[in-house]
């Protein structure tokens, strides 16, 4: 009855976890106005706070299985809530903007840790008939954390202030290091294998020259120079650590792996898609406080649809795929997520509110789809090693290009607000119907890639292809 009652509390435990990582995620989005103001920074310019956390966790996530084997589960897991709580503690103590990005970079470290260390120790400590069944209960709060958490973010500035959306971890995570130290075992593998830190930090050097130079492309403080410095230097370091990860026997992602022509597909598609898709999170809040005078409790509401319709198009992705294929599901899917974007450039203080919510919503549902679908056709057909290996890719591979996103997003607002100067509440309207438009159409580009899938592909044969949601 013991061990029953403490599985029972270990799975509570990984999911509060993953829900204080996708709440986090999203409960930002909604208060970036109300930090802008207070931190006396402009709205249109607070897309590093985003960044930051993504970039981060894009960062750590390629390590988080060595370290949990080396160091073992439950010191990484309360390692990574400590990191975590004291990164929320900072950013509600931030003065300035760049304190508050720091703070987020140490959320981002914790956050990074959380779900796939959380993970191994359900793996480890439930047999594999029952590991599915127990991953799905944690699975549960990560999807309530994206639906709660602009609402609540929007709630708590409007009827406290900013730094409650961060203070309101601490209790959470004071509570989740006592029960981590109880109830989770302190699993480590028996023969641990040496970590390419050489090729990790090429691999994160890439990442991060990558992403700072998308957004120092909204900031004329980092000048051209330094933006092509930035991108050529981001692009040599990737190129010289797949060059070097096809000569060593023990890389941390094989070349090899490209070889499934899925793989290979699913993650320049979710890359690419994710560069456009990603940014709707950051600028729909923004656009409706900003432009069109919303209050963040008001702001906040509006994103539920999006969520709500998200999680009832989950229970339809898989007979629509089985049906149609994944080659036919992610193409059109793909042009109608883009044009959906694009018609937030139709967006207008004086529509009626329902139009407004049908909107989100549709969004929402076709959103939620090609999520579905295209980390689905990713990973069906890994196996063994492969499949670990690919998971950790394909979430290293949809955090950068998250924060990628939002970052190309900021660029290319701030370039549209410069373009329609003098700036007043009009021409800002018009900067966002900009941006919509063009991340729209960024968006549909990748469906060419989709259409690179082999003909008839699909959702057969064995329980492996069966899609199974890893957003």
């Amino acid at each position: 009855m013991q061990d029953e009652k403490s599985e029972k509390l270990l799975l509570w435990l990984v999911a509060i976890g993953f829900f204080m990582q996708t709440l986090d995620a999203t409960i930002v989005n909604t208060a970036l106005p109300a930090m802008a103001a207070s931190l006396g920074e402009s709205p249109l310019r607070m897309q590093s706070v985003l960044v930051a956390y993504s970039l981060t966790m894009a960062m750590l996530i390629p390590s988080s299985g060595w370290l949990a084997d080396r160091f073992g589960t439950r010191r990484v897991f309360i390692s990574a809530i400590v990191l975590f709580t004291f990164g929320s503690l900072a950013c509600a103590l931030a003065h300035s903007l760049t304190q508050l990005v720091g703070a987020r970079v140490l959320q981002g470290l914790g956050g990074a840790l959380l779900l796939p260390v959380g993970r191994l120790s359900v793996l480890r400590a439930f047999p594999r008939e029952r590991f599915l069944q127990a991953m799905s209960f944690v699975a549960i709060p990560g999807l309530i954390g994206p639906l709660i958490g602009p609402t609540l973010g929007g709630w708590l500035v409007e009827f406290a202030t900013w730094h409650w959306i961060f203070l309101i971890n601490l209790p959470v995570g004071v509570l989740g290091c006592f029960a981590t130290l109880k109830y989770m075992p302190d699993g480590r593998a028996m023969e641990v294998k040496r970590f390419d830190l050489a090729g990790y930090l090429l691999l994160a050097f890439g990442m991060v020259a990558l992403s700072l130079a998308v957004d120092g492309l909204s900031d004329l403080g980092l000048r051209q120079a330094a933006v092509m410095l930035l991108l050529v230097f981001g692009l040599a370091a990737l190129a010289a650590y797949w060059l070097r990860a096809a000569r060593r026997p023990d890389p941390l992602f094989s070349p090899q792996l490209f070889s499934i022509p899925t793989l290979s597909i699913g993650l320049l598609g979710n890359l690419f898609c994710r560069l456009g898709s990603g940014c709707m999170p950051f600028l729909i809040p923004l656009l409706l406080q900003v432009s069109m005078g919303y209050s963040p409790a008001r702001a906040g509401m509006m994103m539920l649809p999006v969520a709500i319709a998200g999680m009832i198009t989950k229970s339809v992705a898989t007979p629509l795929i089985r049906r149609l294929g994944y080659r036919t599901t992610l193409v059109g899917n793909t042009v109608i997520v883009g044009l959906l974007m694009a018609s937030f450039a139709l967006m207008d203080p004086g529509q009626p509110t329902w139009l407004h919510v049908l909107q989100l919503s549709l969004f929402g549902m076709f959103n939620s789809l090609q999520f579905t679908a295209m980390n689905t056709v990713t990973l069906k057909d890994l196996d063994g090693p492969q499949a670990s290996s690919g998971n950790t890719l394909l979430s290293m591979v949809q955090m950068l290009a998250i924060g990628m996103g939002v970052a190309a997003a900021g660029a290319v607002l701030q370039a549209y607000t410069g373009y329609f100067q003098p700036a007043g509440a009009a021409q800002t309207l018009r900067a966002f119907h900009a941006t919509f438009a063009t991340m729209g159409v960024m968006t549909m580009a990748s469906a060419w890639i989709f259409w690179q899938l082999p003909d008839g592909t699909t959702v057969v044969g064995s329980p492996k292809t069966e899609p199974r949601d890893v957003t």
